[in-house]
């Protein structure tokens, strides 16, 4: 694969950008104040989280990924603008002095997770019709809009922004969240996981079961593909062609958080490219199977997916 194809890529990610901290350190005791363990941190990370781990997957590969979001005027949300410069996203980020910025907080001691902190709010309503009005302005510059709803308030014009996309002929991707699929109606691709989609269409019996199932909403909702992830199972691809499904090609999996990130972000930028849907979801398959062998939210370089070629 000629990597300069990707640095032609353009691709709009909007949605909602959080920033996943990690603080490392060692448990070797019980705290005497309550049965949990004590962590005595040594040393702490800073991560592009949500949407911007999806921006994060496309740079990584090598295309150029601009990030729309809204998050607050503090120090998470400057250190989310700081890391995403650094790692090649061009950030389009709307500040909210009113805003907590979504935060994950994990706490991990011996490569184990023991606690996690959210922190979050939703944004207010005039910093997004500001960030509708710079989405109009920029959207024609991008041969893909990728929307990467994780249920933070960032996607309120969702609906929206696709009927612009499609007025453009804009091929349309969305991480979907929540059981409101309707939002999504007319968008190319969604790529739902197992639990996200059973929320959707209910408990299937069969696989013939949820093929129908899930033919049955993507007709529902004028969708071009459904892409549903299995993780072990790897991903199976909705059509007017039929189903397609990829066998998983992880050889460890480590941690699956971020995976679905990689999975839609690797796909858009495939698609930016000219690869056909079946090429797109076999790469971005390979790419899930690198990435689950990481710890944390991650994601893979250009190297990793197709060598030095």
């Amino acid at each position: 694969m000629d990597s300069l194809r990707f640095k032609s890529a353009r691709i709009l990610v909007v949605g909602d950008a959080m920033l996943d901290q990690y603080w490392f350190g060692d448990a070797d005791r019980i705290s005497p104040e309550a049965p949990v363990p004590v962590v005595r941190i040594t040393h702490q990370e800073n991560r592009l989280g949500g949407a911007a781990n999806v921006a994060l997957n496309i740079a990584s590969v090598g295309a150029k990924p601009s990030l729309l979001c809204v998050v607050g005027e503090d120090k998470a949300g400057h250190e989310l603008e700081t890391l995403a410069l650094q790692s090649g996203i061009n950030p389009l980020f709307q500040f909210d002095p009113e805003l907590t910025t979504t935060t994950k907080l994990r706490i991990v001691a011996r490569q184990q997770q023991m606690v996690r902190c959210d922190f979050e709010a939703l944004p207010h309503q005039e910093i997004l019709t500001q960030h509708l009005s710079l989405f109009d302005k920029i959207l024609a510059e991008h041969q893909i809009l990728l929307l990467s709803d994780y249920g933070k308030g960032g996607l309120s014009h969702i609906t929206h922004m696709i009927e612009q996309a499609r007025a453009k002929n804009i091929p349309i991707l969305v991480d979907p969240k929540g059981s409101d699929y309707e939002r999504y109606r007319g968008a190319t691709v969604i790529t739902p996981n197992r639990a996200e989609l059973q929320q959707v269409v209910g408990c299937w019996s069969s696989e013939q079961d949820l093929t129908d199932r899930a033919q049955s909403l993507r007709h529902h909702l004028g969708l071009k593909y459904l892409l549903l992830t299995r993780s072990e199972e790897g991903m199976t691809l909705y059509s007017d062609a039929g189903t397609l499904t990829v066998p998983t090609q992880a050889r460890e999996v480590y941690d699956v958080s971020g995976a679905g990130d990689t999975v839609i972000a690797v796909s858009a930028t495939m698609l930016a490219i000219g690869s056909d849907i079946t090429e797109a979801i076999q790469t971005a398959n390979r790419a899930a199977g690198i990435v689950v062998g990481k710890l944390g939210t991650a994601s893979v370089s250009y190297e990793e997916l197709f060598g030095n070629d």
